[in-house]
Formats: structure tokens, C-alpha cells, sequence
């Protein structure tokens, strides 16, 4: 068996520990809510887990360009395939957790189909100095990403509460022309009552008037008729 003092193992070593952290990370996700630091959890976390996938690549290529003056034997050379192949799976699940494609064909992580087999090449044509470098370069575009998502949701916001108040001043502006109506509506009521009233009123008087005048005529025609008998 290989001593772990090797370089493969000790990289092997320290993507376990990065595997552990990512899964101790994903555990910790639900005391942040939903708000921005849920965010930058979230993205924190996935930010390892393309760290992660860089350093897979990284055992995959080394493993199949091992040096002569270190031969595995075959068995060695299964168990390591092994090992490998299971922390690509853990990998593979827990990006399932966040929603990531399929961290196999990593084109969630690095880009299209169309870039695969190139940032495949410049993985495995780098160093550990160079890997680093490309995963800080990751890692600043991920931050640069993040922080136009967050300009982003805080525009909305914002529209969002000038819309809100838009909608507040309309609502008021609805209840006063409702308010005007139901006094313009109680005013006409009381106009149309005191036209009733002065109309019968007026109906009231014009009875009497000629209630009167029949009167008069009757008294008339009598005085007539006494002055006709006295003189005749």
C-alpha cells in the first residue's frame, strides 16, 4: 500500500477535509433564513465545492501521469480510482443539495459544454501555485456575481416600495371621490326633499286661493240677485 506521505494522497487528504467542511457548511444553511447572508452562504458554499471539483481534476490527472520512480501496483492503482470516484459522489450530491447541475459534466461550475474539455486542459496543465490562482480567479468572479445579485435585489426593492406607495396614494385618492360622492349624493337627497315640500306647499295654497274666490263669487251673485228683487 502507498505511503500517505505521497503527493496524490496528500492532495487526496485535504479535498476530504474540504468535503467535510463543505458538508459541515450545507448542515449550517438553514440558521441563516432567506435573507443576504443566506446568500452568501449559499455562495460561499458552492465557491468550495468548484474548489473541490478543480482539486478532483487535479487527483484524476496526476493519478493517470504518476512518475515512474513511483509505481502502483494495480490494486493500488483500483484503490485509488475507488476513492476518488466516491468523493466525486459525495461532491455530486451535495451540489444536487444547492441545486447545482450535475457536478460531473461541471459545466455548472465552469462554464458550457463548449468550455468543458478546454478548463478540463488548463486544470491539468497547471501546478498546485496555479491551481490556487485559478480558484482565487473563481472565487473573485463568484464575489463579483454575488455583489450585482445583490444590487440587483435592493433595485427591486426599492421599485418594488415606490409601486407600494403609488398604489397607497391611488387607494386614498379612491375612498376621497368615494367620500365626495356619498355627500354630493346626501345634498341632492335633502334638495329634492324641500322641492317636494314647497310643491305641496304650493298645490296647498292655490286650493285655498280659489276656495276663496268661489266664495266670493257666490256672496256676488247673491247681492245681485237681492238688488234685482228690490227694485223690480
Amino acid at each position: 500500500m502507498a505511503s500517505s506521505a505521497d503527493p496524490w494522497m496528500r492532495e487526496f487528504n485535504e479535498a476530504s477535509k474540504l468535503a467535510d467542511d463543505i458538508t459541515g457548511m450545507i448542515s449550517e444553511r438553514s440558521s441563516f433564513g432567506t435573507g443576504p447572508e443566506a446568500q452568501r452562504h449559499s455562495s460561499a458554499i458552492r465557491r468550495k465545492i468548484t474548489i473541490l471539483g478543480t482539486r478532483l481534476d487535479s487527483l484524476q490527472s496526476l493519478l493517470t501521469k504518476l512518475p515512474a520512480k513511483q509505481p502502483l501496483t494495480e490494486k493500488e492503482m483500483n484503490r485509488r480510482r475507488d476513492m476518488l470516484a466516491n468523493l466525486r459522489t459525495k461532491v455530486t450530491q451535495m451540489a444536487s443539495t444547492l441545486n447545482m447541475s450535475s457536478f460531473g459534466n461541471r459545466d455548472s461550475l465552469l462554464g458550457p459544454d463548449t468550455k468543458q474539455a478546454g478548463d478540463r486542459a488548463r486544470v491539468s496543465g497547471l501546478d498546485n501555485s496555479g491551481i490556487v490562482g485559478l480558484q482565487r480567479q473563481i472565487m473573485r468572479e463568484q464575489d463579483e456575481g454575488l455583489d450585482k445579485l445583490e444590487q440587483t435585489v435592493i433595485s427591486t426593492k426599492h421599485i418594488a416600495l415606490a409601486v407600494n406607495e403609488e398604489l397607497d396614494l391611488h387607494a386614498r385618492l379612491i375612498d376621497d371621490l368615494d367620500e365626495h360622492v356619498e355627500v354630493t349624493d346626501s345634498r341632492l337627497k335633502r334638495v329634492q326633499k324641500h322641492l317636494a315640500i314647497l310643491n305641496k306647499r304650493a298645490k296647498s295654497g292655490c286650493s285655498c286661493f280659489c276656495l276663496l274666490l268661489s266664495v266670493v263669487g257666490i256672496v256676488g251673485l247673491v247681492l245681485v240677485l237681492y238688488l234685482i228683487i228690490k227694485y223690480l
